[in-house]
This record gives C-alpha cells, structure tokens and sequence, in this order.
C-alpha cells in the first residue's frame, strides 16, 4: 500500500542500500547503459513533449499516431448495481483501503463472459454480499448471486477462477481478511469446500497470544510440478488485525490510514493438489517460505522457455520476488539477483497490481508493476536470461506515472494492432492526502498507454476520453470481450465506491481469439504456450491466470491481427509438452481448440 507520506513518518527514509543491492547495481550499470537506451528525466517536467506521440514512434506500424478507440462507460445500462462496502466508521482501519478485486469468467458454460464483483462486510458484521452478474447476451446482466449461492458476506478481497476439479466448470477461490473461500462449482451454484479441502489459509499469533487469520490478497491457480493438476498460490499482506492495529497520522492531528512498515510480513503460502478436492500446503519444502513478504499482486510466465511456470510477486514496501521454477514443485527465490527487487536507488518500492508480456513482440520480456504516489511505474525487461532492468524510463513511462497510485494493471491489445497496450487503475489510499501533499489527489482517473511497437507506451487517456478522464479510487482491473465482438473491454472497481464496465467501440484491427481446452485434468491448458505468426510478426502468450491486483482475467487468447486477414500459422505447446500447430486460422471468430483434436468449435464475432 505504499509507503508513509510524511518525512516525519517515513521509515527508512535515508535507507543504505546492502552491499548486496550495491553490488547488483554496479554489475548491472553498464548495461542499464547498453541496454536501455535515452530514458525520460527522473524529475518532473512541466509539459513533456514525449506525451504527444511523436513522428517516429509508428515507424514499423505505417502510422504516425494512436487510433482513436473510444471506450463507454455502460454500467448503468448494463444492470450492474454494485458498490463495494470497506466498513469503515471512523476508526480508519488499514484494510479498509485495499479492496476490492473483481473477475470476468463464463460461470454457466453458455459463451458470455459473467462478472463477479467481491465485497467487504461491516467490522460489525453488517452484510455486504459480493455480487455475480449473469451475462444475457444482449448487452445487459441478471443478477444470480443468490441463486449461484454467493449471497453471503466476508471481507472479501480478490478472486481467481480455475476449474481445479477437472470436472468441466471454473471454481472461484475468493481471498479474505479472514479464512478464504474454495468456492467449487456445481452445476451452476457456488459451494465454500476450503476447509475439507486444505486451503482456507493459516494464522498467526499476536504478543497477547490471540489467534489471527492471515490476510491474503493474490491468488493463482497453477501447475508448479508438471502432474497435470491445478496447484494454489495464495500471496498474503501484514499481519494486522483490530487488536494490534498502529495509530499513525497525516498531520500531526487526526489518524491517517497506516502502511505496511508499521507491520510485519506474512509469507505466501503454496498449496499441492493432491487429486478428488483435497490439496497439501508446500510452502516451505517449496521453498517458498518468505516470511518479510507483504505480497500484493502474482503473474505467471516462463522466463527461460524450460516449460516450467515461474512466477513473479510484488510486495509492499519490500523487495519484490521472482520464484524460479526448478521443477518438481520446487522454486527459487531470486528477485534481488535478477534486478526486480530494487529500484534505482536501492529502495524498494511499494509494489501493487502486476503483468508480463513481450512489449516489443521481440521475444524480450517486461514485468509491468504498480507502484505508489511519487514512485513511477516499474517495468523491468529482460537484459539477459536472468537479469532484468527498469526500463520504464526507454518506455516514455516514467513521468506519466510518477503522481498516480496505481493498484490494477494489464496488458491488452485494445486496439487489435498486434502489440500489447497498457491500462492502469488509479486512485489514493489516503482520503486526505492533498492537504498534504497539493500535488496528489485521492481520486485519481484511469490510465491509457497505446504501444507505438517500438518499445515506446504512448499516453492516450486524454485523447480516448470518457472514463479516462473520470477521477475514481480505483482498485481491481479486468479486461475481456463482454458482448463477443472480438475486442477487449474493461471491468474497474472503485475502493468504496461502484464498479464500471467499460464497453471498446474501436476503432479496431482484425482479431482472432483462441480458446484451448487441455487434457484432464488440466482442462484450463493453463501454461500452454501459444505463438501466432501473421506475416512476419510473431505474437506469444500463455494461458494464466493471476495478475493484475486482487482480479481474474479470462483465459482466453485475443489475438489482434491489424490489417492482416489470418493467423498465418499457429503453434501450441501443451502444459505436457506436447506441441501442435494449425494453418491458415480466418480473422473475425472465435476458435475452440482442444488438445489432441485441432479446433472443434468456430464462432464468428457479433457484429
């Protein structure tokens, strides 16, 4: 959540790097030199001219400027009714500020993209049900949340959907301040089976001796040891709890909301599955035993292409971790050594909502990371198989995100050109935050970054307009093809206020989305990998859940094709290692792809 936002309050303020930070910076100055390229100030300017985008920006596009895509907020119209609950009544409460999560998932099997939306019940209890909306296909939702069995309140925080059961529907793990949630599926209607299966989380004890749950936020579903079975990932904040909560202020004055340095960490915890709804935590013999984690966000890849699913986890204040994959349920912790878990200075940054891709579609990836008020967006590219660095600055990134608090991120091709765009969720945690720092205000409006295909995110929030020119306290961040017309759209939650659903009117390329079912029991085929050549560019991605902040994307592949008519060839490399490949895949439709059977399923685009 950031950290203090007084000189007074700050912890760590005159930090010294280690001597292992020092050194790592040394090694890798030189190619931060190389490698980089001419980077943007570190200071603010007052009317950089990057923010416009320049002549040369589009060179291998054929175009010299971003599209004029328009997005429309339709919630209303939609029939979403929601307004997220924090609880609070004065007493200021740090999880008060963190939620909430969202997720866009086909809960029915019917082909529409459903909209799950948690929330945060009272310190009292007072209720405050999550909501799930049903899609009905014509632009507008039904809500099913008490038919679906959701009815019930938690303090709720994010959610990822996998079918981990194998038995052909998406189950919902949902993260709380408290025990968390296995909702699994049964034909349609949601039952909690966490604590027979082994995953409601652990405790901790306080100085009193009293019993608290941990507090988790991420979660994702994962195959970490190659069986085919859907693993659990579930990252965990600080131990807080109403008892030991820490009185900090603002202004010397009233109580402010605190933040993490006040508190200790709380290790991620890894769960096995095991098979028939049971799962075994391997935190520890995972090597996964962290316990100075204050994790916020998980994204998944696999950064040296061996076939095995590393992931990537952002911490609060704390260096973020990069868990190497070495096979068999086993990982390495190397964030410091590959360059994540520091910024420049040597000082870790407040690390929220997080994704990967290939910005450049050059091979090389980028670790997109959220950060706080008056620390810019981290994006950290590969220089080397297992060195990264910030390349926000080459990335015309730094600027642009030097004010905002940003908590949602993701990757998407908004556009359809062929390159991942960028989209950003926004908003303060401190409600008061201006009369302190006039810069900074607490709501703050969503951002939009259109990918020049150079290596260059061009800012187009003011140009795209609409919702990005809307100040909210945004959290959650969502994107995905709501009314099948091929293009991606965007599900944002507010901290304490509504959710918005935000419809792409395009312009846009043409587009290919892929939908693969893998073999039992990984019928997701999550950590498939998937390349599409059209022409000469080849785009990659990797079937996943995770990323972002607190919220679930579906797992999909949307394929943006510019002008291009077809996916030219396309080449799947199984969870197994199992390799397949289809020619020749028309733009405007859906393709379902299952492995072993090639497409068994083709739909066109609502036009």
């Amino acid at each position: 959540m950031g950290r203090d936002m007084t000189r007074k309050y700050v912890i760590g303020a005159n930090f010294m790097p280690t001597s292992h930070s020092t050194i790592w910076r040394l090694l890798v100055g030189a190619v931060l030199w190389t490698a980089c390229g001419p980077e943007e100030p570190s200071e603010p300017a007052p009317k950089p001219e990057y923010t416009k985008p320049a002549a040369d920006y589009a060179v291998g596009r054929g175009r010299k400027e971003a599209p004029a895509v328009r997005f429309v907020d339709v919630t209303r119209e939609a029939g979403l009714e929601f307004r997220h609950e924090t609880g609070a009544r004065g007493d200021k409460w740090m999880p008060e500020t963190m939620g909430s999560g969202c997720a866009l998932f086909d809960y029915d099997g019917d082909g529409w993209l459903d909209v799950l939306l948690v929330n945060s019940e009272g310190w009292g209890g007072e209720k405050a049900p999550g909501k799930l909306y049903r899609n009905l296909g014509n632009g507008t939702f039904d809500d099913a949340t008490k038919r679906a069995g959701l009815d019930f309140s938690v303090y709720g925080m994010g959610a990822t959907i996998a079918d981990y059961d194998a038995d052909g529907d998406p189950d919902i793990y949902l993260t709380t301040l408290g025990p968390n949630l296995l909702l699994r599926n049964d034909a349609g209607r949601f039952v909690d089976v966490a604590q027979e299966a082994g995953v409601a989380g652990a405790v901790w004890r306080d100085d009193a001796g009293n019993e608290n749950p941990e507090w988790s936020t991420g979660a994702a579903w994962v195959d970490v040891d190659g069986d085919g079975w859907l693993d659990l990932l579930v990252t965990n904040y600080v131990r807080w709890s109403a008892s030991t909560d820490i009185y900090t202020t603002l202004d010397g004055k009233g109580k402010s909301y605190a933040t993490p340095q006040q508190y200790p960490g709380s290790t991620p915890r890894l769960y096995r599955n095991l098979g028939e709804g049971r799962f075994r935590e391997i935190t520890e013999e995972a090597g996964l035993l962290l316990p100075e984690g204050k994790s916020m966000g998980v994204a998944m890849t696999d950064f040296e292409d061996d076939g095995r699913i590393d992931l990537v986890v952002t911490n609060d204040t704390q260096p973020n971790f990069l868990l190497q994959n070495l096979g068999g349920g086993r990982f390495a912790e190397r964030g410091l050594a590959a360059g994540i878990g520091y910024d420049e200075t040597g000082r870790a940054r407040a690390g929220m909502g997080v994704d990967i891709t290939s910005v450049a579609n050059d091979g090389v990836l980028s670790i997109a990371i959220g950060n706080f008020s008056r620390e810019a967006l981290s994006l950290y590219s590969q220089a080397g198989s297992e060195v990264f660095v910030d390349a926000a600055g080459k990335a015309r990134l730094m600027q642009a995100t030097l004010q905002p608090l940003t908590f949602g991120l993701r990757f998407f091709d908004y556009d359809l050109d062929g390159y991942q765009d960028l989209i950003l969720a926004n908003g303060h945690i401190e409600p008061e935050i201006n009369s302190t720092q006039k810069e900074i205000e607490y709501q703050q409006a969503p951002q939009l970054f259109w990918n020049d295909g150079d290596g260059r995110m061009v800012e187009v929030s003011e140009q795209t307009g609409g919702p990005f020119l809307k100040p909210v306290v945004a959290r959650g961040l969502s994107v995905g093809d709501i009314d099948a017309d091929g293009d991606l759209d965007v599900l944002l939650t507010t901290n304490g206020g509504p959710a918005y659903l935000l419809r792409n009117e395009g312009p846009t390329g043409r587009v290919v989305e892929l939908d693969l079912t893998g073999k039992a029991p990984n019928r997701d085929a999550i950590g498939a990998k998937v390349t599409a050549r059209v022409g000469e560019q080849e785009q990659v991605f990797m079937v996943r859940t995770g990323s972002s902040y607190l919220s679930h994307s579906p797992m999909s592949l949307t394929v943006g094709l510019g002008e291009a008519e077809q996916i030219d060839r396309l080449e799947i490399r199984w969870p197994d290692g199992t390799v397949e490949a289809l020619e020749q895949l028309a733009a405007g439709s859906r393709y379902d792809i299952a492995q072993g059977e090639g497409v068994v399923g083709k739909k066109a685009f609502v036009q």
